[in-house]
């Protein structure tokens, strides 16, 4: 089940596009205390002012989560968060 307080759709930082990979490569992150995150933006601009404007993306609905896990197994979900300048994507 999905958790109600998501919004309906996230946006996800993703890698750089692969042609021979199937899907996106969701980008995961490791919390201070070790856990691993799934770092997710509840709107477009949220993401660009946090991520960067190079920042690669996928919208995923909510309901999909689950699939994203077991795909890219990921302790929490970490909402709007920014992204240090140094683990930003550039041109």
């Amino acid at each position: 089940m999905t958790n109600p307080n998501l919004p309906p759709a996230l946006y996800l930082p993703t890698g750089p596009v692969d042609p021979e990979a199937e899907g996106a490569s969701i980008e995961l992150r490791r919390t201070p205390d070790g856990r691993t995150a799934l770092v997710a933006f509840t709107a477009l601009d949220r993401l660009i002012d946090c991520c960067g404007e190079h920042q690669p993306w996928a919208l995923v609905n909510t309901e999909h989560l689950p699939k994203v896990h077991k795909a890219n197994p990921y302790d929490v979900i970490v909402l709007d968060s920014p992204l240090p300048e140094e683990l930003r994507h550039h041109v």
